[in-house]
Order: structure tokens, then sequence, then C-alpha cells
């Protein structure tokens, strides 16, 4: 399978910003410190989704990144083909040109494997995620992680 880092980043970041899309636009540096993705990272993966329409992006103080529609609108699947990845699983691309141009003998049983995740994928939106508990209990966990750094460096000072 071809998920790499940059799939599951964009999809953490992705549900990060829907957690906290309520409150505002959501910075990527906090979402940096939330989930321990470097800053530039994000930039790379938010340019991309936002080209492709999944996320509004407000400049000046106060700036970060929305949701450019409701979690419940927007599929897993579609915020990892946004990053230009795919989760083809067979050795050809799903050409069929597996072994010297011809089709291997396990073609078939690794594309419909790929068609199913796909179809996972296409299942499973940002809104489910975000009713899991385990999420919702992660996230949290973060929350207050941020919460008291913060407050560790302003007594601090």
């Amino acid at each position: 399978m071809k998920l790499t880092t940059k799939g599951r980043y964009a999809v953490t970041a992705m549900l990060d910003l829907s957690l906290h899309n309520n409150e505002g636009p959501v910075s990527l540096a906090d979402i940096s410190k939330r989930q321990d993705i470097s800053l530039s990272y994000l930039e790379q993966l938010f340019s991309k989704l936002r080209k492709r329409g999944l996320v509004v992006s407000m400049r000046g103080p106060g700036g970060g990144y929305s949701l450019s529609d409701k979690p419940s609108e927007i599929a897993i699947s579609n915020i990892i083909l946004a990053v230009d990845e795919n989760v083809d699983v067979t050795n050809c691309g799903g050409t069929g040109d597996c072994q010297q141009t011809k089709r291997c003998l396990t073609h078939d049983l690794w594309a419909d494997l790929s068609g199913r995740i796909q179809s996972f994928l296409d299942d499973i939106t940002l809104d489910d995620m975000m009713q899991r508990q385990e999420v919702l209990e992660v996230a949290q966990r973060q929350n207050n992680k941020i919460k008291e750094a913060t407050l560790h460096n302003l007594t601090s000072h």
C-alpha cells in the first residue's frame, strides 16, 4: 500500500482542524504543537488541501484555516487524494501490466483490495472520526498538554 506519512499527516491535521473548527480559524502552529508535525510540512499539506477546496485560509491576526464544508461532508478519501496519495496496492498502479506488460496471477486480488480500501475511506467522514470516543479522549489530552505548557511558560516569566 502506498499510503505514506503525507497522507497520514494530512488526515491527522484535518481531524485536528475539525475538532477545533468552531473556535474560529485554526493556526497551523497550533496544529503543529498538538500533533507534533513540523510547521513547514503542514504548510505544504495545507497548500494542497486549499487548492483542492477542502480548507479556506484567513490572513492576518487571528487568521488560520477553517474547513470549507461541514465535517460530515468531507470523506477521508478526499483528504488523501488532495495530497496526491493513493491507496492502490497493486504493483502496477492498477494498469494490469504487472509482469512485463501482462497481468500477473494475483492482479485481481490486489485490485479488489484497493477497491475495498477506497470504498472504506469513501464511507468515513471527518464527522465520523470526531464522534469516536477514543479520538475525543486523545484530543482532550492534547489540548490539556498545550494548556499546561502555555500556563507553565506564562508563570515562568
